[in-house]
């Protein structure tokens, strides 16, 4: 019985013993698989991000040349800047009309729009081509189109600017209590005419707003009946000068 006993327990032992080193094999194994798991995970995002490869060719000469492609990373980089890289009108496609929107830019570049100022002969004192930086800067960020602002200056102070607005620096005849108002500088006097026009005019819920138009702007501005086709004679005048360039 003793014997039996024995044999009985030591078979029992036995067979946990085997049970526990199965399971922790289990372990092992599963710890295995973590850990090659995570390595594939790694190795996976590593190549996306890098997408990077070599590959090498030979030339008819027989001189072995490597050829190493960009990361997707550069790839994205060069689509980014591309994609922010400004695209201008030509001179040659730059058209206006009575009914255009005003705050739509003729898309010229600055150094094509001071071309075109350079070319207009009305502009023999050069105000416009002397201030066409300021202008041109001036239409960007309060979104005006240049060719309507440097009509609009000429139709209300002249092509050479008459006195009392060179004196006042006051363009486009901005008044307060039947006077000019005066400003201090150039610089000065074609900002505020350049955000009047955009905040009372030229803005949906703007004090003056009337429309986008020459009409839209004449309702408030200066109701008379020749003014829309005194500014558009202007911007005709310049517009001439566009032909200029081209030939």
């Amino acid at each position: 019985m003793t014997i039996l006993g024995l044999s009985i327990f030591s078979n029992a032992s036995y067979a946990s013993n085997s049970i526990m080193a199965t399971k922790e094999r289990i372990k092992e194994i599963k710890i295995v698989e973590e850990v090659n798991i995570d390595k594939l995970i790694r190795n996976k995002k590593t190549n996306t991000v890098k997408n990077y490869t070599r590959q090498v060719t030979t030339s008819r000469s027989g001189v072995t040349r490597e050829k190493q492609e960009v990361s997707t990373e550069n790839v994205k980089k060069d689509i980014n800047t591309k994609t922010t890289e400004q695209t201008y009108t030509s001179i040659k496609d730059v058209s206006i009309s009575k009914n255009m929107n005003l705050t739509k830019r003729t898309g010229l570049s600055k150094e094509d729009f001071k071309k075109v100022i350079k070319n207009l002969k009305q502009d023999t004192s050069k105000f416009f081509y002397n201030n066409a930086d300021t202008i041109y800067d001036l239409c960007k960020k309060y979104q005006i189109n240049e060719i309507f602002f440097c009509g609009l200056i000429s139709a209300e102070s002249g092509w050479n600017i008459a006195s009392n607005h060179r004196r006042t620096y006051n363009y486009i005849s901005l008044m307060s209590n039947g006077k000019l108002i005066q400003y201090s500088s150039t610089k000065q006097g074609l900002e505020v005419a350049a955000k009047k026009l955009h905040d009372n005019y030229l803005t949906p819920g703007g004090k003056f707003y009337g429309g986008k138009t020459l009409a839209g702007v004449q309702k408030k501005f200066c109701p008379s009946g020749t003014w829309i086709s005194l500014v558009y004679g202007r911007m005709q005048q310049i517009m001439v000068a566009t032909k200029k360039v081209n030939n």
